[in-house]
């Protein structure tokens, strides 16, 4: 199969795909049209399907549909133009090439972030930790595999361990550079900061909102997770579980953004700031890796919340 990262603008679009969404929209005319996602394990890149003709056969999202089309570019992103659709019938795709994942080695990973949590002194911190993400074997299995995201970053297998260990190694060099940062309390919170999305997201190939993270989210899952776990560990001190879950509920930074509280310890803020941080550089990471190496701009993105384009050298280094 042609994966999709393989195509470019002006190539003929053909073969099996996951459809992720399905819109049905109207043009300004009043013409009916379907604006679609279509996913594999290399990414995810925009379909519309502009005629409504005999060559569209029935189908509905989390289909796995055959197309035929063209690729072509909307404000600097490829887009494909699709004339034809049916569903795909068993045995004609394997499940597994349709799924997303990180670019980096899973186990990797987790042998860098199992490093990190060797090195938090605080005694009950370190209990804690190991208890979660290193004993619970279950719990273990399931976070190295899940996403971090329905969408805009770190939304693929290995996302949220990915996202995990690039917070906490930012976390490391901020504490390491902040004195009046308490280093072992910011690298347990950078661990656990999302550790409510493995209940706020289905596995895949849905990777879907479950109903507890549409009526709680993974704020609040989070920090009534590790409520529970701190009264399983005998003398835990409850200031420092009080400031840890406080880290948890104020790293989105903003009452806007979904914290409960905004920061009110310089940990809290640190937090925040290496948690922005890396969800805005995947974000662009995964903008630029759906358009093509220019300089030209890609139009606006609301996640960022600017009008965007690749650098000189950053379209340099991917052509």
């Amino acid at each position: 199969m042609t994966y999709l990262e393989e195509y470019k603008e002006g190539n003929k679009f053909s073969g099996i795909y996951l459809c992720k969404s399905k819109q049905i929209l109207k043009t300004k005319a009043g013409k009916t049209y379907y604006s679609l996602i279509l996913q594999d394990k290399t990414g995810v890149i925009d379909g519309k399907v502009w005629e409504l003709n005999a060559g569209i056969a029935e189908f509905d999202s989390m289909d796995f549909i055959m197309t035929d089309g063209t690729v072509t570019s909307f404000q600097g992103a490829r887009q494909v133009n699709i004339n034809r659709i049916r569903k795909a019938g068993e045995g004609e795709y394997d499940p597994k090439e349709y799924i997303p994942a990180s670019k980096y080695d899973i186990e990797e990973m987790y042998a860098e972030l199992k490093g990190i949590i060797a090195t938090i002194k605080e005694p009950h911190l370190k209990q804690l930790t190991e208890e979660c993400f290193i004993n619970d074997k279950e719990f273990v299995k399931e976070f190295k595999i899940h996403s971090a995201a329905k969408s805009v970053h770190h939304g693929f297998i290995g996302g949220l361990l990915q996202h995990t260990l690039a917070v906490t190694k930012m976390c490391v060099f901020l504490a390491d550079n902040y004195p009046i940062l308490d280093r072992d309390l910011l690298v347990t919170a950078a661990i656990f900061h999302d550790i409510g999305k493995v209940s706020e997201l289905s596995d895949f190939p849905a990777n879907d909102y479950t109903d507890d993270g549409q009526l709680l989210g993974h704020i609040f899952i989070g920090a009534e997770l590790i409520g529970n776990k701190v009264r399983q560990i005998s003398g835990f001190p409850p200031v420092l579980a009080t400031e840890l879950r406080h880290c948890i509920l104020a790293h989105h930074g903003e009452l806007e953004y979904g914290s409960p509280k905004k920061p009110a310890i310089a940990e809290a803020m640190a937090l925040n700031f290496a948690d922005n941080t890396d969800a805005k550089l995947e974000t662009m990471t995964e903008i630029y890796d759906k358009a093509n190496p220019t300089t030209e701009w890609l139009g606006f993105n609301r996640f960022v919340d600017s009008n965007i384009r690749q650098s000189s050298g950053s379209a340099a280094k991917r052509r």
